[in-house]
């Protein structure tokens, strides 16, 4: 961010550890400059034109989105008739969910709740709360590194899911009251809740990963909680009233940036090209899009994921003439 500032002349409106205050003080410093493409991590910035800058909606050819959570907001949004622009949903291509959100956030999680606590995954039982692909990727990584995994879901389809892939499957009341470290991933507030706390061991681990800091309901716990104190940067400590001890990780926030350094940039590179390429699609394509959510064309998603083997030195097969023609043709049988 500082060298687009200092080597490009971009204007950049950000900081490191910014509280909700200053992070809305930077979305309106950065409507200030009257985008005519808006980009996207989460729908904060669409929000917020929506609710106090209806001025600009005129002036925008289109945006992307970057995140699942943005998405469900967007996709709301255009389902009560409130979205004023088209919005192209990037994190819906198959070059961001299967590989950014799978393996980079699997990965950045378990890093981020390493370098917070240094504890010793084998052995423990990780709940994995929601099985989209975030919470697959997490659930993947946690059982490499010798965790039991234990998956809680309210979508039937994910639940069988994670069940099929190895791990064990049970609702939240069941999983509390055994868990050692619980991680969210939900995209939804209160997937940990007061009478889950209620339930946890000594010594349980809440960190999430998947949305705001909404996902654990830090108001509740705080309320059943006598004390509370940092014990190391990234972990807070909170007593309750029976004496048993919980530690929130990040404040709530998404553990994978709060404590560590977020994706690797060799993940992140096929969403950015995702955004890039859909942008220059924005705003090339001669006439607006009709006000939508709409998906990433095909065409960048294959595009991406070219360019992506041919930087890692894999070459792929191609189909011959005769294979498209009989992949093309109904009249060919067995």
């Amino acid at each position: 961010a500082a060298a687009l500032v200092a080597v490009h002349g971009v204007p950049v409106f950000a900081v490191r550890g910014e509280d909700d205050a200053t992070y809305y003080r930077h979305i309106h410093a950065t409507l200030e400059q009257r985008p005519q493409v808006t980009l996207d991590d989460g729908a904060d910035l669409v929000a917020t034109l929506h609710k106090e800058r209806r001025d600009l909606l005129d002036g925008l050819i289109g945006g992307t989105e970057e995140t699942t959570t943005g998405v469900v907001r967007l996709r709301a949004m255009a389902r009560d008739g409130a979205l004023a622009y088209p919005i192209v949903a990037v994190n819906e291509a198959d070059t961001k969910h299967l590989f950014d959100n799978r393996y980079g956030t699997g990965q950045s999680t378990i890093d981020g709740i390493t370098r917070a606590t240094n504890i010793l995954w084998a052995g423990k039982n990780v709940v994995v709360v929601g099985y989209g692909w975030c919470g697959r990727g997490v659930a993947m990584r946690a059982r490499g590194l010798g965790a039991k995994v234990i998956v809680t879901e309210v979508e039937p389809v994910r639940a069988l899911e994670a069940a099929m892939d190895g791990h064990q499957v049970m609702s939240m009341a069941e999983a509390a009251p055994i868990g050692d470290i619980f991680i969210t991933l939900t995209g939804d507030i209160n997937a940990l809740d007061r009478h889950h706390f209620e339930a946890m061991k000594d010594g349980a681990i809440l960190a999430n990963s998947g949305h705001f800091n909404v996902e654990i309901n830090i108001k509740a716990l705080e309320g059943m909680s006598e004390s509370k104190r940092r014990i190391r940067q990234h972990v807070e400590e909170y007593r309750l009233m029976d004496g048993r001890r919980l530690f929130l990780l990040g404040e709530g926030r998404l553990i994978n940036l709060a404590a560590a350094e977020g994706h690797p940039a060799s993940v992140m590179d096929m969403s950015f090209a995702n955004q890039a390429l859909t942008v220059e699609y924005l705003a090339t394509r001669g006439e607006r899009l009709p006000v939508a959510v709409h998906i990433v064309p095909k065409e960048f998603d294959e595009e991406v994921a070219r360019l992506k083997l041919a930087s890692m030195g894999i070459v792929i097969d191609e189909l011959t003439e005769e294979q498209r023609k009989y992949l093309s043709s109904w009249e060919e049988g067995t």
